[in-house]
């Protein structure tokens, strides 16, 4: 079954499906040891694996698992990040939810408005029950982002990363449909 890639907007952002276009900028963000300090993989390092990502985001929107879609900014139509929903359970009706947006666009509530966006599309499109979401304990603000949403942190897996030697922490977030109000959206910027 394949999920469809949802094309969405909100006042400052546009969310598409990936292009090849975008395996520059997207290679940009990802070899980025400063944005992608709390990642669970380490920088990349050869170009070659932005194609790879683009390629398994289509795979795993054929295989009807997930779908990743590409963050840019209405006003200046710049690439800022990603946001998707993967490991989808249409017998469960849940999914993961990540993101990865770039540096220059921290603090301006494009996170937080980006998922609110790929939330909506999770509980009414797909009709999903719940949506999970882990993050590196040391991640303060992707926590914040997380719980503006309304997502409730369940639990800590505790050295569940190691990551160029590194041991880490993870928060498990959960959000019910029941639970996810999408009128109080946060208001966007710092």
């Amino acid at each position: 079954m394949t999920l469809p890639t949802p094309e969405l907007h909100t006042a400052r952002l546009r969310l598409r499906p990936f292009a090849d276009a975008d395996a520059a900028p997207l290679y940009a963000l990802h070899s980025s040891t400063h944005v992608l300090r709390y990642w669970d993989s380490p920088p990349w390092t050869e170009p070659a694996r932005a194609q790879r990502f683009i390629a398994t985001c289509r795979t795993i929107q054929e295989e009807g698992t997930g779908a990743r879609v590409a963050v840019d900014r209405v006003s200046d139509g710049a690439f800022i990040g990603w946001c998707g929903l993967t490991g989808w359970n249409p017998d469960f009706r849940s999914a993961s939810l990540g993101y990865v947006f770039d540096a220059a666009a921290w603090g301006h509530g494009y996170a937080t408005e980006t998922a609110h966006a790929v939330l909506r599309w999770a509980f009414y499109t797909l009709d999903l029950n719940r949506v999970q979401a882990e993050t590196d304990t040391r991640n303060l603000a992707s926590a914040r982002v997380l719980e503006k949403l309304g997502f409730v942190r369940e639990g800590t897996l505790r050295e569940d990363c190691v990551v160029n030697g590194d041991v880490s922490d993870s928060w498990v977030f959960g959000l019910l449909r029941r639970e996810w109000h999408p009128t109080s959206m946060p208001p966007t910027g710092r």
